[in-house]
């Protein structure tokens, strides 16, 4: 094996004492340095260590003590993970760094310990372009006013899902369980963002007039919509209550993956996902069904007693 190589891993033997002495550059039998590094075992030379103005020039150049077990092994006290790459450094003024941006950090603090300037420069050039390099999963536009819905939805070429949630709609007070299903509304809205973000645009609306509300577009128009809030009357009282209709989002969500063909009006796949899924209202019976649109209202008006069984 060569001598500048990393040996294997390794750790001092129990009741090994080390012994304090200095290492000076040209003695008998100096040539290869065995180095302890935190259990991790190192063959290198002095003139490795002593090439660059750091602390391991002031330790291998006869300035400073250094520990050794009875083997004759140097003890350095740190980790000894990133030690193979503070030697290729020194040899070479250059090493190729870790992938993982855990790992160069963890690199750099090796250098930063033992002085090395020039690593830690590249380790931290290195860090910057990695922030740099970095692009969100998935983009999500957030509505700031009605005439910036319709543009975005106008110049989209992807089916659209727009989630509304505004809490500051609310007129009474919510239901026990009202403040979860809002945010699993919100959790599977990120989720689905995540998982479909190449083929719908995701949108975000937090001025509209709902509490919670998700809305579906294809080619241009909207094709349902599935408002989660409803009015509950308890004793002497009302309140709002949201719903969680996992499955109907799921649903309307995978309908509109139906509409990621050219922006061609095509009407029988219009009528095919806009009929019988919800029922029609007696008003609808005269709109053309271009003007058509599933409103799913969940439990829109319904009553409730929140008093315990028994009272």
């Amino acid at each position: 094996m060569s001598g500048d190589t990393c040996l294997t891993t390794a750790h001092p033997l129990p009741g090994a004492k080390p012994r304090s002495g200095s290492v000076k550059a040209g003695s008998p039998g100096s040539k290869y340095l065995r180095l302890n590094v935190g259990g991790s075992l190192y063959y290198t030379t002095v003139p490795v260590l002593t090439r660059h103005d750091t602390m391991l020039k002031a330790m291998f150049s006869g300035r400073m003590e250094v520990l050794s077990d009875k083997e004759g092994w140097i003890l350095i006290d740190r980790c000894g993970k990133h030690f193979g790459s503070i030697l290729n450094y020194l040899r070479d003024n250059t090493v190729a760094l870790p992938k993982n941006r855990q790992e160069i950090k963890e690199l750099m603090a090796e250098a930063k310990y033992y002085l090395i300037q020039g690593l830690v420069d590249l380790c931290q050039a290195a860090l910057q372009d990695k922030k740099d390099s970095y692009k969100a999963v998935c983009n999500i536009p957030v509505i700031t006013s009605p005439k910036e819905e319709e543009r975005l939805i106008e110049s989209s070429v992807k089916p659209v899902v727009k989630l509304l949630y505004n809490r500051s709609n609310n007129k009474y007070s919510y239901t026990s369980n009202s403040d979860d299903n809002l945010l699993k509304n919100i959790e599977l809205f990120d989720k689905l963002s995540l998982r479909f973000n190449g083929r719908v645009l995701f949108i975000k609306d937090v001025i509209g007039d709902e509490i919670c509300c998700w809305s579906f577009y294809g080619q241009g128009r909207k094709l349902a919509e599935v408002c989660c809030t409803s009015i509950v009357y308890a004793t002497e009282k009302k309140q709002t209550k949201v719903e969680f209709p996992e499955a109907r989002i799921y649903e309307e969500t995978l309908n509109v993956l139906l509409y990621e063909t050219p922006r061609v009006p095509d009407n029988s796949l219009l009528e095919a996902t806009s009929r019988s899924q919800a029922s029609q209202s007696e008003d609808d019976d005269g709109f053309e069904l271009c003007d058509r649109v599933r409103r799913i209202h969940v439990k829109r008006y319904s009553t409730y007693d929140d008093r315990q069984i028994g009272h």
